[in-house]
């Protein structure tokens, strides 16, 4: 009897450790797949920046080195028609008026962007909570918290990607301070939580005039 006793504890003591093992591999295998998301949702948001800001930040000041002019100010500069140049965007916010960004652009021999979409003014993305979104850029000289700038607007960002933004241009989450602000928002405003506001406007200040 009591050898078929110990047998037993020692048994159910072997399940019980088994049973741990099982439980922290399954841990080990959870913990590896969301950290696999993460990095994946990390990297998708820089190529955003890479492909869609940074080429088009890049776009405005290779056009000012190479004519002393802000890209979009003024007709002669890819403007508005009948625009005279006053160091402020002309408020770009058309899919024809970024043809005439994309005439200036090429007239000076610069390269003009190219996006995942049909027009160089939108990229679709996917967001964590907003599912798939198109984000639109215009350019426009736009007064937040108290600064006015040319600034690069993006619209309808999932905002899980605006705070990716935010940290890789201004190096910390604010959204009021810093280049990149939240669009319109009031004193003390935060990007907001994702989960119930999936999407949001937001600035990016030129560092041009």
């Amino acid at each position: 009897m009591g050898g078929k006793r110990s047998s037993l504890v020692s048994e159910q003591g072997f399940t019980l450790i088994e049973l741990a093992i099982v439980l922290v591999i399954i841990g080990l295998i959870l913990g590896s797949v969301l950290k696999g998301k993460d990095l994946i949702n990390s990297a998708k948001q820089k190529q955003f920046y890479n492909a869609f800001i940074k080429t088009w930040e890049l776009s405005i000041l290779s056009y000012y080195d190479r004519t002393g002019y802000l890209l979009g100010d003024g007709e002669v500069n890819g403007g508005r028609s009948g625009h005279i140049i006053n160091g402020s965007f002309d408020d770009i916010n058309s899919n024809a008026l970024f043809v005439n960004i994309n005439t200036a652009l090429a007239s000076r021999g610069l390269e003009v962007p190219t996006t995942n979409t049909s027009t160089n003014r939108t990229y679709a993305v996917t967001g964590t909570y907003s599912g798939s979104r198109t984000v639109t850029l215009r350019l426009t000289n736009r007064t937040n918290y108290g600064q006015t700038n040319n600034s690069m607007l993006l619209y309808s960002v999932p905002t899980d990607l605006a705070y990716a933004l935010d940290k890789i241009i201004d190096g910390e989450v604010n959204a009021t301070a810093g280049r990149c602000v939240l669009d319109r928002g009031a004193a003390g405003a935060t990007w907001g939580d994702a989960s119930t506001t999936p999407v949001v406007n937001m600035a990016i200040r030129m560092n041009i005039f």
